[in-house]
């Protein structure tokens, strides 16, 4: 079942809020916190995400029915894309090196913020490019 476009794009903007207040205070506490949010979205989709399920509750209902949508895929495997970089992030903010935290954690920012500010999602195109060279492979 495809999803409405616009709940990633939210999502990927509570992200890049997060990150940068993680840049900026330098809480590992708060980068564990966005960690579970990227693990709870690649396990179980976008849509049960925390952010995924705030957009279903309080956004949708007041903007009205989507205007596209997309498949779960390349959004879902976006979310373990993150999961990756905030687990290096939160290994570098917790037990250092400090500079591993920083560079995992704005290169997670820089994606988040290119979703949510011009709707390109990295993961999904990331997705999408090992989708072509699976089937050119086979």
């Amino acid at each position: 079942m495809d999803i409405d476009v616009r709940g990633p794009r939210f999502g990927a903007a509570v992200t890049a809020a997060v990150l940068a207040t993680v840049l900026v205070t330098g809480s590992a506490w708060l980068l564990a916190w966005q960690t579970l949010a990227f693990a709870l979205g690649a396990a179980g989709g976008v849509t049960r995400s925390p952010y995924g399920l705030l957009f279903k509750a309080a956004v949708r209902p007041r903007i009205g029915p989507p205007t596209g949508f997309e498949a779960p895929g390349p959004p879902r495997f976006a979310q373990a894309v993150g999961l990756a970089f905030a687990a290096v992030g939160l290994v570098g903010y917790a037990v250092g090196p400090a500079w591993l935290g920083l560079a995992a954690t704005a290169c997670a920012l820089a994606a988040a913020f290119l979703n949510a500010v011009f709707g390109y999602c990295l993961g999904c195109e990331m997705y999408l490019l090992v989708r072509r060279v699976s089937v050119r492979v086979q």
